[in-house]
């Protein structure tokens, strides 16, 4: 459990979508967002991230299952900005958080999860909001085996 650092993260203000879906849909709402912020000359500022609503790894696995995720994809920006119709803007909250890495495709973080978990257990800390995935590279740019995502929880 030596990949899990504990991390203060800052408030970021966002553009976000939240929907109920499949988690599939993640991409094609990442691609929807960039286009959205594309159209309005929004400035991005850091790369998309997932926030997973689920509050355990049992609620995801039968979300996944059903077809009914809570789905939240967001883009950290600057400046002025006006979301429209489902975007909103709004300020994604900041803390302490435990961060582990996750190296290859996205298919395959179980096991960063899993290590996640394990360190929360045994530091006994609870998750007090949803778990964020920030996605570091582009996957129509990079290849899959060397994706780096970013899997944060807050902690308290």
């Amino acid at each position: 459990m030596k990949n899990v650092a504990v991390v203060d993260v800052l408030p970021q203000q966002v553009i976000g979508i939240r929907r109920r879906g499949r988690y599939e849909e993640i991409a094609p709402m990442i691609m929807e967002l960039a286009e959205f912020a594309t159209r309005r000359d929004i400035e991005i500022t850091a790369p998309p991230a997932f926030l997973c609503h689920e509050e355990s790894p049992e609620a995801a696995m039968q979300a996944a299952e059903a077809g009914n995720a809570d789905l939240e994809v967001v883009f950290p920006v600057a400046g002025a900005v006006e979301g429209d119709g489902e975007i909103r803007v709004y300020e994604l909250p900041g803390g302490t958080m435990a961060r582990i890495i996750h190296m290859g495709p996205y298919r395959d973080c179980g096991e960063a999860y899993e290590e996640l978990f394990a360190w929360l257990a045994a530091n006994k800390k609870d998750i007090i909001a949803p778990l964020r995935e920030v996605y570091v590279n582009d996957p129509c740019e990079t290849p899959e085996d060397d994706l780096v995502t970013w899997i944060y929880a807050p902690i308290a």
